[in-house]
Parts: C-alpha cells; structure tokens; sequence
C-alpha cells in the first residue's frame, strides 16, 4: 500500500467510523473499486486504533467524570452511564469473538456489503422519522442502553455500520438524535479497543507490518475521526439522517451495478 492510499483509506475510516455509513463497508469497497490491493483486516484495526484515539481524545472530559463516576455505582449520572456503556459492549464482544473468521473472510463480499447499506439505509430512514426523540443520553435507561449494545452485534457484518445501526436503535427506543450519537460514539471506545487488542499478537509477532502507510493510515483517521464526530454532533441537533440514507442507498446503488458489469 502506498502512502497515498493510506491516507485515502485513513479519512475513509474516519468519516465511516462515525458516520452512519459503515466504515467497514467502505474500507472493502474503497480497494475493491479501484483495484487496490486489499490491506485486510489487520491494517483496518490499525485504522480503527485511530479512530480509539479521536474519540478517547474528543471525549476525555467525559470519560474522567464516566470513570469517577464508575466508583460510585449507579448513584450518580455519570455512574449509571459508565456501567451502561459496560454491560451495552458485552453482545458486540461476544459477536466479535464467535465471528472473527467470517469478519475477514465470508462478509467481506461487496455484494453482501450493498444489500446490508441500502437494507440499513431503510431501517434509518424509517426510525428517524417514527422514532419518539424524548430521551437525552443523561436520562438512558438500563433497557435502552441493552438493546443498543445487542443490535452493535450486528456490525460485525460491513455495510451494517456500527453507529449506523446503534443511532438507529436509539432512535427506535426513543432517544434523541444528539442523545443517540452521543451514546453511539461513547460505546464505540470499548469495541474498538477490544477489537485492537485481539490483533495486538498478529502485530507484535509481525512488526514489519508498522510501516509508513500503517502509522499515516492511524494517524489521519484520528484527525479525520475527530472532525466527523464533532460535525455529527452539531448536525443532529438541527438536521435528519436523510442525507446519509440518501448516500447508502447511491453507494449501494453502484457497488451492485459495478459488481454486474465485472460479472458479464
């Protein structure tokens, strides 16, 4: 991989990741596309590892009251959320783990990715416009945070998105737009750590690996990573997720009728 291409793939992941438009989906369908060859699953951690550090870093004064907060039980706000955010990281996990062969392997297929974007595209649309909008992340429930933490699971599939499907079932369970990004972005710091750990051996047993296209790839989709989340969060407080609905359904679009030219 050149340097260039990691930096493309680089703002892609940080864009992706935080947007409701799968970050995965996009780091198969970017290289499948253009015919680049695929880094595979090991450099996308690497680019997620960049995205841990956008939202550790965006969030920090949060994460220092989460984390006080935590020793306090469930008596204070930042208490009740921290341990929410636990117990909502748990079906992901188990997820991931149960489901890592086919991650790099079976759902990584740009056809699969196309349907899930356009399927998801439709489950957004649809809980952004029916969804209740009366509850802020200060005020989320142990059931709301649950359900959100078990639709996560299904992000393991790209074309999914995980704060795609998280957003959307936040809005489902009556959360507010800002409420429901807030939360998404929150929960994905756990996922996104664990996911990296697991390939911290695979790194370690081959350091060769960490080249120049590995760190600029981390490091730009920090920087991009950050600049999405704080977009997003000023987006939704006035605006609907129709754009992004509009944009998965266009990607998809294409994937498939690129897929059906290379096919005849």
């Amino acid at each position: 991989m050149t340097i260039w291409q990691a930096v493309v793939m680089g703002i892609v992941q940080g864009l992706g990741e935080f947007l409701p438009i799968s970050s995965s989906a996009h780091l198969v369908l970017v290289p499948w596309l253009f015919k680049w060859h695929d880094p595979g699953l090991t450099f996308d951690i690497a680019l997620h590892i960049g995205t841990l550090i956008a939202v550790i870093a965006y969030f920090w004064r949060d994460w220092v009251k989460l984390i006080m907060g935590a020793f306090q039980g469930t008596k204070t706000v930042e208490g009740r959320l921290f341990w929410y955010l636990v117990l909502a990281t748990i079906p992901g996990a188990i997820m991931g783990l149960l489901l890592e062969e086919k991650a790099e392997t079976v759902f990584r297929n740009p056809i699969l990715i196309a349907v899930m974007l356009i399927v998801l595209g439709v489950i957004l649309y649809w809980a952004d416009r029916k969804g209740k909008k009366l509850t802020d992340i200060n005020n989320i429930s142990l059931g709301q945070s649950l359900m959100i933490g078990i639709s996560q699971a299904l992000a393991i599939i790209p074309g999914v998105s995980r704060s795609g499907i998280t957003m959307t079932t936040g809005l489902l369970f009556g959360l507010t737009r800002e409420g429901a990004a807030r939360f998404s972005f929150l929960l994905s710091a756990p996922v996104i750590f664990g996911a990296g750990l697991i390939k911290v051996p695979d790194i370690l047993a081959n350091p060769g690996m960490v080249d120049a296209p590995f760190l600029i790839g981390m490091l730009v989709s920090a920087l991009s990573g950050a600049a999405s989340i704080g977009f997003l969060l000023k987006y939704v407080q006035k605006k609907n997720f129709l754009p992004f609905v509009w944009y998965r359904f266009l990607l998809g679009a294409v994937v498939l009728l690129v897929a059906l030219m290379r096919w005849m």
